[in-house]
């Protein structure tokens, strides 16, 4: 899992999976998996899958050629509020886009490094 700073501001959490180190042959069945272990967690709730893919086509946006699939799965670990701002930074989301031969997941830094190290732990759950 490499951390990386995108667009020189967004700290993200990012892993390259070639295909042939899951079990999954598509970006669908790797988010029913991430649910899984999103479900099997009492801290975090489900909210819902974006799919990004479709979304972009939708509205005629621009794809990167070397992307097949995109899609996020959304959810929240919110056991406490501390503050207002807190809000600003939920949910959280996991998102998995399809290449030709591998997979990227990868997800926003967390300001609590907990949510970061359950992140981190079910996106590597993944792998073969």
């Amino acid at each position: 899992m490499k951390q990386k700073v995108f667009k020189e501001k967004y700290h993200i959490f990012e892993i390259e999976f070639e295909k042939k180190e899951l079990n999954y042959k598509n970006v669908d069945e790797i988010i029913a998996a991430l649910k899984e272990k999103i479900d099997a967690n009492e801290i975090i709730a489900f909210i819902s899958i974006f799919d990004q893919y479709a979304h972009t086509v939708k509205i005629k946006g621009d794809i990167n050629p070397a992307i097949k699939d995109a899609k996020n799965i959304i959810f929240c670990f919110g056991k406490e509020i501390p503050t207002p701002e807190v809000l600003a930074v939920r949910p959280r989301a996991i998102g998995v886009v399809e290449l030709e031969d591998s997979f990227v997941v990868n997800f926003l830094e967390a300001p609590n490094e907990q949510a970061n190290v359950a992140m981190e732990n079910i996106v590597k759950s993944i792998k073969k």
